[in-house]
């Protein structure tokens, strides 16, 4: 049997190793037995003549205790320091130490980023006093395809024919003051759509008995579009749009986007994204007139208007 001088012993390895000596086999003939270099089994004879057979366990590769761990003293310096925002360079050389231990110690008290400093900005929620007086709208991309992916069935078998089915793009509206959404598919999410979109989104309100008074979106080309403004004006709505970068701005329109997501869209294995497209407006609907809301008491969206989800089912039938 090959010798490997790195070779680790299993727990059955180390007991038929102690059978061996005890037969009277040499370290160096229970070596060659075993698959390992005599060292290692002298080191694991020693544990077994010291603890027995508990000392042919495993034993956790932890040190006991640090060698020269940093002084409290040092590590409040440190940290009395970084809080006043010096790096970690002008640190180590003012309390005399290396660069390596100051990083250590910030990463381990979590301040070896500076934001780590900044308070956390509170969360600022809005809600508008009555229904359509905003209409956050957003975009979601989702790709089209032809059969279950292979992610369900667990079959790759012609995955690879199915790619570049193209996308689809859902637009999607929300009241801010009573959750009740508006969902349509597009085919792209340019001008045309987006406005086509808004059209259909503020007919959708008139026909419930809700006046949309301003519209809120972020700033893509489509929303900053001649087009979409013109639009707006006709309408008779004002464009609020998010600042760049800060999605939370929009926070209804991008949570209702990840319920969708989560209820609907990958709610379930559609054979196709036709079957997926189909059922969005009855999901809608569901979210509308029955799925309780917990930003509104538990209630559907459809509530804070009077309504239930029969008359919303009468109302568009």
């Amino acid at each position: 049997m090959n010798v490997h001088k790195n070779a680790r012993l299993t727990p059955i390895g180390r007991e038929r190793m102690v059978d061996l000596a005890r037969r009277g086999q040499t370290p160096e003939a229970s070596a060659m037995t075993v698959g390992v270099c005599p060292r290692t089994v002298r080191k694991w004879l020693a544990r077994y003549e010291q603890e027995g057979v508990a000392g042919l366990n495993d034993r956790s590769s932890r040190p006991h205790h640090l060698y020269r761990p940093t002084p409290q003293l040092v590590v409040d310096r440190i940290t009395a320091l970084r809080r006043q925002r010096l790096t970690g360079q002008a640190i180590a050389a003012t309390v005399g130490v290396s660069r390596a231990t100051v990083s250590r110690v910030l990463r381990r008290l979590g301040l070896h980023k500076l934001s780590a400093l900044e308070p956390t900005a509170p969360i600022r929620r809005y809600e508008r006093a009555k229904p359509g007086e905003l209409l956050p709208i957003d975009i979601k991309k989702l790709g089209q395809f032809t059969r279950i992916g292979h992610r369900v069935t667990h079959d790759r078998t012609g995955h690879s024919k199915t790619r570049g089915s193209g996308w689809e793009f859902v637009h999607v509206g929300i009241d801010d003051a009573s959750r009740i959404a508006f969902t349509q598919i597009k085919p792209d999410e340019r001008k045309g759509s987006a406005c086509a979109f808004l059209r259909a989104a503020v007919a959708y309100y008139a026909s419930l008995g809700v006046k949309v008074e301003r519209v809120m979106t972020d700033n893509g080309s489509c929303y900053r579009s001649a087009a979409f403004g013109k639009l707006c004006k006709q309408l008779g709505l004002k464009h609020i749009r998010t600042k760049p970068y800060t999605p939370k701005t929009n926070g209804k329109a991008e949570r209702f986007i990840q319920t969708s997501l989560r209820e609907w869209a990958y709610a379930r294995a559609y054979p196709t994204s036709a079957d997926r497209a189909v059922e969005l407006p009855i999901w809608t609907h569901h979210y509308n007139g029955h799925r309780p809301h917990g930003s509104i008491g538990s209630q559907p969206p459809v509530s804070r208007l009077g309504l239930t989800g029969n008359n919303l089912l009468r109302l568009h039938s």
